[in-house]
């Protein structure tokens, strides 16, 4: 079955009966999950009383279980701390949020997840519980295991390397140098570290090689975009006899991730692949957030507040920002927010009008007569259509990008022009300094989780997933289910809002597309949102 009809059509009552068919799903399953004495046929009964959850309402995960031989954890000794562990059959719950109606305020996919181009999937209601298993699938002094860096810097990968290491010594790889069975390999500059001529030697990581690198900006092992040959690469893994690859990038590192895992599969060799999602613009499906993300934004703030400082200190003064945010405008619109001192946002989800009376230009002359000055944020995204921006790539498949922050200072500036008036426009273009530096406190500490939990997912003998954060609870999620699309910013959400709330700009794209997505297509009917 192919995607279903776009959001302009009406809802057809079958995914009327979908959606409520679904919900009825979601409240039974976790009806009988928290029912202590019930004995429904909706779950087995496990070892603490707690009716397990519906297995086939749950995102799929692949293991390599069948080829390895179960044993104790080491943590077992102390019960992982004194804190236990987490139940195989530990659950949660995807769509914490249930729409009652579909013009509810984020309702643009109801009870489902965005896709592509207007169109939802619905997905099970569960994902599988990160963290440490009591039995595990893997002996330590047996793993060999890589760590890669992919794509753009973002902050927070050093935290995630440091972290990745000292959880896999928790384990015991790697404690004992004379045993080259276990081990951990940094392989530097991306995946093309692994096969290309003049790739740099692997490192031997441990605590010592990563004490402190927490406290800085960038990766310790580099990074690139491209060099994803998978045939090469697996056969460097091979070659290598690792046994266990923790991949951290974005889409394009997770993709990558997703298919050396099938290439694994594919040649037979025993392998789990286990990605960390890293997205400076925040642009990963399903989860709530990416890791660096909090501190993007903190820095972000510090660039509009030298912009309005700027701009209030000049005669009809103008400040632009321009931040990243290529296909997603999460992080103009979080920053603009938080700051308070932002009178325009442009995102690459909203296509803005630039002339006329309801235009940005329009909007941008109204505030510097009214207080003096104005203060604009624009997503390094925003505007292409105007601009006219060509199909071109990057080695990454990223588009390469009209420059949209200087041609909005000179249209102002023209503008202001055409008036007979002028405006003194500053224009700040933070990008990089926003993803090179050391992470905030929130962002350690999730850094610090995601790893933990990747590697406790590796040992769990599970592959070809990635570990993220879903309404506040850490979960496994198939890497082809997150590659899906790109998350953007939802223009009928309440996130949205709040934003226009702040500026007051015109509401662009929302008025005349306010109708609620219609099409929803059944899990169980096209499983391509699975692969």
């Amino acid at each position: 079955m192919a995607f279903a009809c776009n959001k302009a059509q009406a809802l057809r009552p079958r995914a009327a009966a979908t959606r409520a068919s679904r919900a009825s799903r979601v409240h039974r399953a976790f009806a009988t999950a928290t029912a202590p004495n019930s004995s429904s046929g909706a779950g087995e009964k496990s070892t603490t009383g707690i009716v397990n959850v519906d297995v086939e309402d749950v995102l799929p995960l692949r293991t390599l279980r069948d080829k390895l031989t179960p044993k104790q954890s080491p943590f077992v000794i102390d019960n992982n701390g004194g804190v236990g562990f987490v139940d195989e059959n530990d659950r949660v719950m995807l769509n914490a949020l249930h729409y009652g109606s579909d013009v509810s305020a984020g309702a643009t996919c109801i009870n489902g997840m965005m896709v592509d181009d207007g169109n939802c999937a619905i997905l099970p209601a569960w994902a599988i519980r990160s963290g440490a298993r009591r039995t595990i699938y893997f002996d330590a002094k047996n793993v060999r295991a890589a760590i890669v860096t992919c794509g753009g810097l973002c902050p927070g990968l050093n935290d995630v390397v440091r972290s990745l290491v000292t959880t896999l010594e928790d384990y015991g790889v790697g404690l004992d140098p004379e045993n080259e069975r276990s081990a951990i390999h940094g392989i530097y500059y991306g995946f093309g570290g692994f096969y290309k001529g003049d790739r740099k030697p692997h490192a031997r990581l441990n605590r010592a090689f990563v004490d402190g690198i927490q406290n800085r900006g960038g990766t310790i092992l580099g990074t690139s975009r491209g060099g994803s040959d998978v045939v090469e690469i697996v056969k460097a893994i091979k070659e290598l006899d690792v046994n266990m690859l923790f991949v951290v990038g974005g889409n394009g590192g997770n993709a990558g991730a997703n298919a050396i895992d099938q290439e694994c599969e594919k040649q037979g060799y025993d392998c789990s692949v286990v990605g960390i999602p890293k997205s400076i613009d925040n642009d990963i499906l399903l989860i709530d957030r990416c890791f660096g993300f909090d501190t993007a934004v903190q820095e972000a703030v510090r660039a509009i507040a030298a912009a309005k400082v700027e701009a209030s200190s000049a005669r009809n003064g103008v400040g632009v920002v321009k931040l990243m945010g290529r296909q997603s405008g999460f992080i103009s619109m979080a920053a603009a927010t938080a700051s308070g001192d932002v009178d325009l946002c442009l995102i690459p989800e909203v296509p803005f009008v630039l002339d006329g009376p309801t235009g940005a230009l329009a909007h941008v002359e109204k505030h510097v007569k009214d207080k003096g000055h104005a203060v604009i944020v624009v997503a390094e995204g925003a505007g292409q259509d105007v601009l006219g921006a060509d199909s071109e790539t990057d080695a990454s498949g990223n588009p390469i990008l009209k420059d949209v922050g200087p041609f909005m200072r000179d249209a102002i500036k023209k503008h202001f022009k055409s008036i007979g008036s002028s405006a003194d426009v500053k224009y700040i273009d933070p990008s990089y300094m926003i993803r090179a530096c050391e992470t905030v406190p929130t962002d350690k500490i999730y850094c610090m989780t995601l790893a933990q939990g990747a590697v406790h997912a590796a040992f769990a003998g599970y592959t070809g997933l990635t570990v993220g954060l879903v309404n506040g609870h850490y979960c496994y999620l198939p890497i082809k289910t997150v590659i899906q699309a790109a998350n953007v910013v939802d223009i009928r959400g309440k996130q949205w809002n709040r934003l226009l709330m702040v500026t007051k700009q015109p509401a662009w794209g929302t008025l005349s597309d306010a109708s609620p997505v219609a099409s929803m297509m059944d899990f169980d009917d096209d499983i391509s949102i699975l692969g």
